[in-house]
């Protein structure tokens, strides 16, 4: 009986090695397999050299074109899709066809976030796009008839700016203390001035407005009222730019949250951010685009 035990136990043993040592086994090549792989995706971020950015045509894909050749001169090809709305390129990003998009300011951004339950993040400030009141045979604020229609964007975010110009305007009054961190919407108007005030879609703004009845105005964002033509020269008013406007209204490079300091988006930013774009900046646009760097 003992010598039987002793053969049970030293069997015992070898199986609870053989099985410790598989184990190692496993583990090492698993810990191999997965340096591979890291290493793997490591190799694929240093020789993927393509940026692909999502852009409105104007001024963010003309701005884009202007720097094209300053990335090559770092090794990256820029890739740039154009964009006809304010969805699609969140969208476009969010489901990885794109490494940035340029198009938007932060609180669309955030008020996309919070209606698709997204991530995505803003990597840097780049530029300012007045809000502009423009009129249909109107030259100016006190020149508007009582009842004239009044066009503004519906999303979010543009709504309370295009509202917060007609308030500065005196054209109507919203409650006090209204804000773009707040946020307002047609339904919180005070006193609408007698006028017929109607949101539709931002990138149908311009076009409604051009086909409008004379004497009616529309607010239009300054990417939509240049890709118009449009001149921010002509418009009965503007944003004013003394306050925190510039900023919370800045055109942002959007990403994926995590992406904001990868070598794609540093190097986008890097030749964005820099006198030569600046100087791209005002004389093309003459003030319907502002430089925030």
């Amino acid at each position: 009986m003992k010598i039987k035990n002793i053969i049970v136990s030293a069997l015992t043993f070898t199986l609870a090695a053989a099985s410790l040592a598989g184990c190692g086994s496993a583990d090492s090549s698993n810990d191999k397999e997965n340096v591979k792989n890291t290493d793997a995706a490591s190799k694929a971020e240093s020789t993927d050299k393509t940026i692909v950015v999502g852009a409105t045509s104007t001024p963010h894909g003309e701005i884009l074109e202007h720097v094209k050749a300053e990335l090559e001169k770092k090794g990256y090809t820029l890739e740039i899709k154009i964009y006809d709305d304010y969805v699609l390129p969140n969208n476009a990003l969010t489901y990885g066809e794109l490494d940035a998009n340029y198009f938007q300011h932060t609180p669309y951004l955030n008020s996309y976030n919070k209606e698709n339950g997204t991530d995505l993040a803003s990597a840097a400030e780049i530029h300012y796009e007045p809000f502009g009141l423009y009129g249909n045979g109107v030259s100016s604020i006190k020149d508007v008839k009582a009842g004239a229609s009044i066009v503004i964007p519906a999303d979010d975010s543009n709504e309370t700016r295009a509202l917060l110009l007609l308030q500065q305007e005196g054209l109507i009054k919203l409650p006090d203390g209204a804000s773009a961190e707040k946020g307002v919407t047609t339904l919180d108007i005070v006193d609408d001035g007698g006028y017929k005030i109607t949101t539709v879609q931002a990138d149908t703004v311009a076009a409604q407005f051009q086909n409008s009845d004379a004497g009616s105005l529309a607010v239009i964002n300054g990417n939509y009222a240049l890709a118009a033509g449009l001149k921010v020269k002509d418009a009965l008013a503007v944003e004013n730019a003394d306050g925190d406007a510039a900023h919370t209204y800045a055109n942002i490079i959007a990403v994926r949250k995590g992406d904001e300091a990868n070598e794609k988006t540093k190097a986008l930013i890097e030749v964005l951010k820099t006198d030569d774009v600046k100087q791209f900046i005002e004389e093309k646009y003459n003030g319907a685009v502002v430089a925030i760097f």
